[in-house]
């Protein structure tokens, strides 16, 4: 039986995603940079990519005037 999934995934690749998720759900980014071990919060700060979902999701402060 097979996925079908024809990429290379590494560990690399899953711990990325790990943080992208997290980081997408709303997870403050210091608690991401305590479970991933980062001493420098610059080596986190590669994981908040924009995506298009966290554009949709910016309410605007005016809209609650």
């Amino acid at each position: 039986m097979s996925s079908g999934i024809r990429k290379k995934v590494t560990l690399h690749t899953l711990r990325h995603s790990f943080a992208t998720h997290l980081l997408e759900s709303g997870t403050d980014i210091r608690y991401i940079q305590e479970l991933l071990g980062h001493n420098n919060p610059k080596t986190t700060m590669i994981y908040t990519h924009v995506t298009e979902n966290s554009i949709k999701n910016i309410n605007n402060p005016f809209d609650d005037l």
